[in-house]
């Protein structure tokens, strides 16, 4: 019995240091690599959703326009049906038309905590043309690819 177990020899198992060094060297480049991006993707996530947070607003603000219903309308963010502030807009506010309807900053979302988008204050606003057409511009954010589809820096 005793030679069976000494022409037994052991494996050791396990991963050796320089193995475990090449792992980790990976892994950092791969982070190296996804964190910027992953912070791009959520800084124009953000201008997105800003601007989704003031877009429902048009319909109502243009109503108000075309069609005031007795009297002098509320050109406010509750009178559009918006709220004064949502998780990624620190502040919201509705400019009343000129007599030509055009409209300078008509809806505006001031970006709250804008981070990679820019220097605050940054925002996004509508401006409503005496034609009754929409555009969108943006203040404030550095980098035009964070900038969301539709819109231009203004």
């Amino acid at each position: 019995m005793k030679k069976a177990r000494m022409g037994i020899r052991r494996v050791q198992k396990g991963f050796t240091l320089i193995e475990l060094m090449i792992v980790v060297a990976i892994i950092g480049i791969l982070a190296a690599i996804a964190i910027p991006a992953y912070q791009d993707y959520v800084a124009k996530s953000k201008a997105a959703s800003a601007y989704a947070d003031i877009a429902a607003g048009k319909t109502a603000y243009e109503l108000m326009v075309v069609n005031p219903d007795n009297g002098t309308p509320t050109f406010t963010p509750a009178g559009i049906g918006l709220q004064i502030a949502t998780g990624n807009c620190s502040a919201i506010a509705v400019a009343a038309p000129d007599n030509t309807g055009a409209a300078t900053n008509a809806i505006q979302c001031t970006i709250a905590a804008p981070g990679r988008l820019g220097t605050a204050p940054v925002s996004i606003q509508f401006n409503r043309l005496a034609t009754g057409l929409y555009t969108c511009t943006t203040t404030g954010i550095t980098n035009t690819s964070f900038i969301p589809t539709g819109c231009v820096a203004g």
